[in-house]
């Protein structure tokens, strides 16, 4: 069983080098201040505020209206991976889906529920408590940082917002890890997320020696693309109630920019939809599993073999909603290509090469249409 251990400061600060995820890659206009939905919550708001409400023709109808899993959700026991059973089952989920959802992971139920408890904990508390951690310094929208407590960048009047709030936290590489922006209440938030945060990092390895594996290539091929140099991030994303969910997505349709993404999904409240030849369905939950899914940069360079799924967050009109995701990436000096040994005159590249800091400077903007940008990359 888990048991947090005391809780201990640190004053390291954090390297501004970091490599934000999809949905904050860098932008150089200005960010704009806005309430946090919490507070619009808080406020009773019964209906959106417009900024909020996806176009018309960005809805296609009803956004709750998706179909339920068409098949039994991809299901691997991360302990039987050497098995071969396992390895096809773990192939097809990656052909078919993109993601699946893990078993024997080994991540105590414990720690888990430590984990999706101290983090409830953290979005419960009072506004001024939570804006200790503000992603803006001195409540100036001009200072916009990646990590920290608040909304995601604003930096148009058009922009589409998400009906979520969010904690950004550098957890990788350890030595750059911004203490200040991690909450010293409740007091044991930083040891459990410092102990999970360990615990994915190996689920991380685990899992890309198993596609090199399946790919024929290199065991340590994806392994070797992550320096010591290379981020790793914890977003904590918080969808409180929304009076309009038919009219409101708590996260805009998207693919991670990253290299593989670890999430812990709300065991009580789904949310999560897949989509999939252009019909978008819902992801069931099940308690203590974790959801792992390739991102952009891992499609790149397994040339396009598996896919990075393109996903979204619906709302819920009762019910608040909690998960965690842990974004892995590579290197930003890292040249973004399909491995070597999956090229030949039958199998030509996929796509064009770029550079990962490049690549995650063409994000934003895509991310805020609602596509991908990795599609423009294809050859």
């Amino acid at each position: 069983t888990y048991r947090a251990p005391v809780s201990s400061t640190s004053s390291e600060q954090w390297c501004p080098n970091s490599y934000p995820s999809t949905e904050m890659a860098a932008s150089d206009e200005s960010p704009m201040v806005r309430p946090t939905v919490q507070e619009l919550t808080a406020a009773g708001v019964e209906e959106p505020p417009r900024q909020y409400v996806l176009p018309e023709q960005d809805r296609h109808g009803d956004l709750l209206a998706a179909d339920e899993f068409p098949e039994p959700t991809p299901l691997i026991d991360l302990s039987r991976l050497t098995d071969a059973d396992e390895a096809e089952r773990l192939r097809a989920a990656l052909q078919t889906w993109g993601f699946f959802l893990a078993t024997n992971h080994g991540i105590e139920d414990s720690l888990m529920d430590a984990m999706m408890s101290v983090s409830r904990e953290f979005f419960r508390q009072p506004a001024e408590e939570k804006q200790k951690c503000s992603n803006l310094v001195d409540g100036n929208g001009k200072d916009y940082q990646v990590e920290g407590y608040g909304s995601d960048k604003v930096v148009s009047e058009d922009q589409v917002l998400n009906w979520s709030d969010r904690l950004h936290l550098r957890v990788e590489p350890e030595g750059e890890r911004n203490f200040a922006k991690w909450p010293s209440h409740p007091e044991s938030f930083r040891d459990v997320l410092q102990e999970y945060a360990s615990r994915t990092k190996k689920i991380r390895d685990l899992v890309l020696r198993s596609i090199a594996e399946l790919l024929e290539i290199d065991e340590d091929y994806f392994v070797n693309q992550i320096s010591n140099k290379a981020s790793g991030f914890a977003r904590f994303n918080y969808y409180p109630p929304c009076p309009r969910p038919d009219l409101v997505l708590g996260l805009r349709p998207h693919s991670d920019g990253g290299l593989l993404t670890i999430l812990f999904n709300d065991d009580n409240v789904g949310g999560l939809q897949i989509q999939r030849d252009g019909r978008w369905y819902n992801v069931p939950t099940k308690p203590h599993t974790l959801l792992i899914n390739l991102a952009d940069c891992l499609e790149i360079m397994n040339n396009g073999i598996f896919r990075s799924p393109f996903h979204r967050v619906v709302t819920n009109v009762e019910k608040d909603r909690l998960s965690l995701a842990v974004f892995y990436a590579v290197d930003a000096e890292t040249m973004l290509e399909p491995a070597p040994g999956l090229l030949d005159d039958k199998r030509p590249s996929r796509y064009r090469k770029m550079l990962a800091k490049d690549f995650v400077a063409g994000l934003f903007e895509h991310f805020r249409q609602g596509k991908r940008f990795i599609d423009t990359l294809k050859i």
